[in-house]
C-alpha cells in the first residue's frame, strides 16, 4: 500500500523566515525596522498561544512586537481606541486584531477601523477588494499560505481542477479568488454547507482543500488517486487536534498535508511577509522616512 508524499509546511516555512531575515537586515541597514503589533482580547488559550507564536516568528527574522492585550470585558470603545493608536503609531508596521473577539463585540466595526495600509491579515474590505481587482496590497495569509505551499512541493495550479470545501472569510472565498487569478489560472469549485453531493465535486478534482473546521470531514472515498489534499480546518478534542481530513486519506492522496504541521506554519510565514512588504513599500516610496521604527 502506497502513503502520499507528505506536504511539509514546517520546512518551506522555515526557508521563507530565513530569506525573510536577511530582508528585514537590509531594511534595518536603512534604518527601517518593520513591526508587527497584535490587539489579543480575552483569555481564549487557543488565540494566546497563536498569537505567542506569532511573535517568537517575529523574534526569528528581526520583526519588533507590539503587543496591547485587553480583558475579555473591554469594551467596543476601548478596543477601536487600541485599533485607532496602532493606526497613529509609526513604529507598527501592521498588525491584527486576533479573532474572535467577546460577543458583545461589533467585530466588523473593529476591523473596519484598521488603516488598509497596516492590515497585516490582508482582509480588510479595502484590500478583498483590490485582489478582486488585481491591485497590489496586502493578502490574505492562509490563502497566500497555500499557493506557495503546492508551488514548493511542485504542484501543478494553472488549468488544475479545484475542490474547496468551505466558504469562510479567511481560508475559502479569498482563495478562490487567487487561484483564479492571471497567474494562477485553476478551475475553482467552491463547496459550502448547502453544496448537493459535496463528495462528488471532491472526486472529481485534482486538488482538494479542506477549510470546513469539520473533523476527518474528507474520507478515502472523497478522493481521486494520486490527488493532492490540503487540511486546513482543525476541530480540538479531548483526542487532540483533528484535521478536515481523514487520516486514511493518506492511502489515496498522491500528496498531502498533516493536521498539523502544514498549512499553519504557512500562515503565520504569510503574515511575516505582509509585513516586511508593506515595509518595503514605505521604504521605497518615502525614503525621507527612514529611521521610523528603528
Amino acid at each position: 500500500m502506497t502513503t502520499a508524499t507528505r506536504i511539509d509546511g514546517r520546512k518551506v516555512a522555515a526557508g521563507i523566515k530565513q530569506q525573510l531575515a536577511g530582508r528585514v537586515a537590509a531594511l534595518q541597514a536603512q534604518g527601517v525596522r518593520p513591526g508587527l503589533g497584535t490587539v489579543l482580547v480575552g483569555d481564549d488559550p487557543g488565540s494566546h498561544s497563536y498569537v505567542a507564536g506569532k511573535h517568537r516568528d517575529c523574534a526569528e527574522v528581526g520583526i519588533a512586537s507590539l503587543r496591547v492585550e485587553l480583558p475579555a470585558t473591554a469594551t467596543q470603545e476601548e478596543i477601536e481606541a487600541a485599533v485607532v493608536a496602532l493606526n497613529q503609531d509609526p513604529a507598527c508596521t501592521g498588525f491584527i486584531v486576533q479573532l474572535p473577539l467577546p460577543p458583545h463585540i461589533d467585530t466588523h466595526r473593529v476591523l473596519q477601523l484598521i488603516d488598509p495600509e497596516k492590515d497585516a491579515d490582508g482582509l480588510h474590505p479595502a484590500n478583498l477588494g483590490k485582489l478582486v481587482l488585481g491591485i497590489p496590497g496586502p493578502l490574505p495569509c492562509t490563502p497566500r499560505g497555500i499557493i506557495e505551499l503546492l508551488r514548493e512541493h511542485d504542484v501543478e495550479i494553472t488549468g488544475q481542477r479545484f475542490c474547496i470545501i468551505g466558504c469562510g472569510l479567511t481560508v475559502g472565498r479569498p482563495l478562490g479568488l487567487m487561484l483564479t487569478r492571471p497567474t494562477e489560472h485553476a478551475t475553482v469549485t467552491l463547496c459550502h454547507e448547502a453544496t448537493v453531493d459535496v463528495a462528488a465535486h471532491a472526486r472529481a478534482s485534482d486538488v482538494i482543500v479542506a477549510a470546513a473546521g469539520v473533523a476527518h470531514l474528507v474520507k478515502p472515498d472523497w478522493v481521486s488517486a494520486g490527488a493532492t489534499v490540503l487540511s486546513v480546518g482543525v476541530t480540538r478534542t479531548i483526542e487532540g487536534i483533528l484535521g478536515d481530513v481523514h487520516p486514511q486519506v493518506d492511502t489515496v492522496a498522491g500528496k498531502m498535508s498533516p493536521a498539523t504541521g502544514g498549512v499553519g506554519p504557512m500562515t503565520r510565514a504569510m503574515l511575516l511577509m505582509n509585513i516586511v512588504e508593506i515595509a518595503e513599500r514605505a521604504a521605497d516610496s518615502a525614503p525621507e522616512l527612514a529611521g521610523v521604527g528603528a
